[in-house]
């Protein structure tokens, strides 16, 4: 199998955000660092060079490959704050109806700031999200 191109790195991440140009693009992401530490319990991690992590899930496919990857993270992109709701969004459909203005991909929620979405819901999101990993996987 390949290996993973974004693993966690040494890299620190008040520094990532300190980085982030736009100053409402970098008060979001520090208002989505604390959510997901709550959510999480865990210290972020910087996953390659511009996605920031937290916690962490073991995965093992029907093939045997295995590995590990984070339990929640967001990167702050240029079009969009991206959140990774690892749990995907259909367990969520009701709470994905109370949060506002939002596109999503499989895994990936994008929002272009966070006044367009109900900061409660996306919380709880967050939150919800967490504990259906940890159910469904050993995480650490």
């Amino acid at each position: 199998m390949a290996e993973l191109k974004t693993r966690p790195t040494k890299a620190s991440v008040s520094a990532f955000l300190a980085g982030i140009d736009d100053p409402q693009k970098r008060k979001d992401a520090r208002k989505v660092a604390a959510m997901m530490r709550r959510a999480t319990g865990a210290r972020a991690r910087m996953w390659g060079a511009s996605i920031v992590g937290y916690g962490l899930y073991e995965y093992r496919y029907p093939t045997g490959n295995s590995g590990e990857w984070m339990l929640t993270g967001y990167s702050p992109r240029k079009q969009a704050l991206t959140i990774y709701i690892m749990a995907g969004f259909e367990p969520f459909a009701t709470l994905m109806k109370k949060l506002g203005k939002f596109k999503t991909g499989k895994s990936c929620l994008y929002i272009k700031r966070l006044s367009d979405v109900d900061e409660g819901v996306l919380e709880k999101l967050i939150a919800d999200s967490v504990k259906t990993m940890r159910k469904r996987y050993k995480t650490r």
